[in-house]
């Protein structure tokens, strides 16, 4: 049976006898587990430890044969050479130069290489895989928020130096780092000077990063993860986050980082969303400054109700719009004739 190992109190332990007792439970006792079981919420970033980094499914050959199957479908997300932590989160379905999948594996080894495989649960062996890794941690989940759905996996996979810029998710994430090392820089979920409320409201609701960019002086509040095979981090929705991948470890023929994020919502994220629809009418259309979700139960409870009407009608009317500026322009909008689909959990 692989052993999974954690750190505590400054040693070394192996897996507990807890864990290992249920083990049997899980498909070849493949486990992730919280550093610190006791204190772990998904209220907060939490460091993790996992086995899964020896997976058959996670090795690089098959993470190679799952981008050839991904790249058809528009999964496989590419970009640009020169990209800092604080570029825009921006990334094209094809490679810069050009490169197919295969030569691209190739050649995953030459500094700067960058893909990122999206929505690996399209493909249904991976699909399984990523619900038995959400399995393991489902417990601890589930005692502080219920009604698990829309489980999605990315996998990131780059050659140093690289890095991933400055941005936020709407999901929670089991962050799991598979082959080589990458630096996670993760910042608290409620840290408004980092990404100001709007900037949220902005991201949620019109799926826009644009005011969520990096500045230096945000590193005074990071926590920064320098993770292994087998080092994980768990981090709540809209958790503003990074990474790096430094030459420092790399040789020949161990020159690959791969890492997945593996993302959920909850009812809880699902609720937060419908308050972040009715705070950006409250900001943009009557100018007052509204409490953030999680402020106030009792504002959010009045909230999320009218959130819950609020975004798919203003999704409808935005769809609308684009219609009809596309019929009027003779052309077919890039989105389709319906609109382009709202984000899970968006409202």
């Amino acid at each position: 049976m692989p052993e999974i190992r954690s750190w505590r109190r400054g040693r070394m332990t192996t897996m507990s006898d807890s864990l290992r007792a249920d083990a049997a439970a899980v498909p070849d006792s493949y486990r992730v587990e919280p550093v610190d079981a006791g204190h772990f919420s998904t209220r907060r970033v939490g460091k993790l430890r996992h086995n899964f980094h020896v997976h058959p499914l996670f090795q690089l050959p098959e993470l190679a044969q799952l981008a050839k199957e991904l790249m058809p479908l528009g999964h496989c997300r590419f970009v640009q050479p020169d990209i800092t932590q604080a570029s825009p989160f921006a990334h094209e379905d094809h490679h810069p130069e050009g490169r197919g999948i295969e030569e691209f594996f190739r050649r995953i080894e030459e500094p700067g290489s960058w893909i990122a495989l999206y929505h690996v649960q399209t493909i249904p062996r991976y699909r399984k895989l990523l619900d038995q890794i959400l399995e393991t941690v489902r417990p601890a989940i589930e005692r502080e928020q219920s009604g698990i759905f829309d489980v999605m996996g990315f996998v990131f996979i780059s050659a140093p130096p690289s890095v991933t810029p400055f941005h936020i998710d709407r999901e929670n994430n089991f962050w799991l780092q598979l082959h080589g090392r990458k630096t996670l820089s993760v910042w608290d979920p409620f840290d408004r000077e980092t990404v100001p409320a709007d900037a949220v409201e902005d991201f949620i609701v019109d799926r826009s990063l644009r005011k969520v960019r990096f500045k230096d002086e945000y590193r005074a509040r990071v926590h920064d993860f320098d993770s292994g095979p087998g080092d994980g981090v768990y981090f709540p929705s809209t958790s503003p986050h990074m990474a790096n991948t430094g030459r420092e470890w790399a040789s020949p023929g161990n020159g690959v980082s791969a890492s997945i994020g593996v993302t959920f919502y909850t009812d809880d994220t699902r609720r937060m969303a419908r308050v972040h629809q009715v705070n950006r009418v409250l900001r943009k259309k009557l100018h007052v400054v509204p409490s953030y979700p999680g402020e106030s139960p009792a504002a959010d409870a009045l909230k999320a109700p009218l959130g819950r009407i609020i975004g798919p009608t203003r999704h409808f009317l935005v769809g609308c719009l684009g219609a009809w500026r596309a019929l009027r322009a003779g052309v077919r909008p890039p989105e389709g004739w319906l609109g382009e689909k709202a984000p899970p959990g968006s409202f």
